[in-house]
């Protein structure tokens, strides 16, 4: 067994605990003549997953995925900031030589490949905190999508047992996607390559790797080389959403007939390429024609906010500009640098919600939620906006000082 009862006023809790673990331990035992189907040694496994210790925290995440549940301005503003910006165009010149290979031997351009890096991982900062193992094999034994996730946890053993990957400090989100471009790991032992020639397929170490391995991606997606992910439009007043959709793709000209311009008034470019009609906030908020190249993009995380959200970097890391139209809301997101603000704040009248950096967890978010009702902002949802902020900021100096 491996907890001790803490005391005698964690008796139920400390009793839920261990019948847990001995329901991991009988599934491990399950899991361990799986894993020998799936081509993974039973000494591989003994070495890997012996000494697992289940995380019923991430059951919590199953349905809490950000591209779902999040607003769209609040889901992009962070993801495409000027400071993420800045670094992918840093990145695209410290990598240009490894970038050039890539694009001469997938045909996908920089720009979108370094996209995906920075929505993934913040080019190669933000790994994900939990360790890989334990969340999956946590998955493969509770909650819902347990086939799913022995699935997995099998990939992730067979690339320890062939030395693709190295088992010591190998974390991912709570889900299993890792690495610098967070690829799954069955996506991983399908599609990942060798980009810097050592003879391993290392998403993790290798910068050359992940970059050629995200570019085979998005070809055997269906990628096409020298064609747009699509383009902000303007629709005509009255315009009958009934007819948008990723997949009902018509003609571009047929979209030109239905009244549709570019975002700048212009006609949209003669064309008979089939493409979907994308508002991800309505009618009254930015709307977008998509091609087949963002459908590539939104195969890598199936979420068209996510796909936006890299389809609109890459666009800023050719030199594009900001989207023409604005979101439908009084209280836009806040980028990285104003959510900082907005914790160094609420530091300044004595919230204990550690070092300020950008990342809106439960204490940020009930630190905003007490300031809101204090101020009397409605509604009182702890979001992280520009209402808040500004408020805070024409409040003046703390109410009580930093402790």
């Amino acid at each position: 067994m491996r907890r001790i009862l803490l005391s005698s006023a964690l008796l139920s809790t400390a009793t839920t605990a261990c019948a847990g673990d001995l329901v991991f331990d009988d599934c491990l035992r399950g899991l361990r003549a799986q894993a020998a189907d799936a081509g993974v040694s039973n000494e591989a496994f003994d070495t890997y997953a012996a000494q697992l210790a289940p995380d019923m925290s991430v059951l919590d995440l199953l349905d809490a995925q950000p591209e779902f549940t999040t607003p769209i301005w609040d889901y992009l503003a962070p993801l495409v900031d000027d400071q993420r910006i800045a670094d992918g165009r840093a990145m695209l010149e410290t990598h240009a030589a490894t970038l050039a290979q890539v694009a001469s031997k997938y045909e996908v351009d920089p720009q979108t490949v370094v996209a995906v890096w920075g929505v993934e991982s913040d080019y190669g900062r933000a790994f994900g905190k939990r360790p890989l193992l334990q969340s999956l094999a946590t998955l493969s034994c509770f909650g819902r999508r347990q086939a799913f996730f022995r699935n997995e946890l099998f990939a992730t053993l067979s690339l320890l047992q062939v030395g693709d990957l190295k088992a010591d400090g190998l974390v991912g989100s709570w889900a299993g996607a890792f690495g610098h471009t967070q690829f799954m790991p069955t996506t991983y032992r399908r599609i990942a390559v060798d980009g810097d020639g050592d003879g391993r397929r290392d998403l993790v170490g290798s910068i050359p790797d992940a970059l050629a391995s995200t570019a085979n991606y998005l070809v055997r997606a269906g990628w096409r080389s020298g064609e747009p992910w699509g383009y902000e439009v303007k629709l005509p007043p009255g315009f009958d959403a009934s007819v948008a959709g990723r997949k009902s793709k018509r003609p571009v000209a047929d979209w030109q007939g239905l009244g549709v311009l570019r975002a700048d008034g212009s006609p949209l470019p003669a064309s008979d390429a089939p493409a979907g009609l994308l508002l991800p906030a309505g009618v009254e908020g930015p709307a977008f024609l998509v091609f087949r190249n963002f459908d590539a993009i939104y195969s890598y995380n199936a979420a068209e906010s996510y796909a936006l959200a890299i389809a609109l970097l890459s666009d800023r890391l050719r030199g594009g500009g900001p989207l023409l139209a604005a979101w439908p809301t009084d209280d836009p997101g806040l980028d990285r640098a104003a959510r900082k603000h907005l914790q160094v704040l609420l530091l300044a009248r004595g919230y204990a919600i550690g070092v300020p950096d950008g990342m809106i967890g439960t204490l940020t978010r009930r630190a905003i939620a007490d300031e809101q009702l204090r101020l009397g902002l409605q509604p009182i949802d702890g979001r992280a906006g520009r209402k808040i902020l500004d408020a805070l900021v024409r409040e003046g100096p703390p109410i009580t000082l930093p402790r």
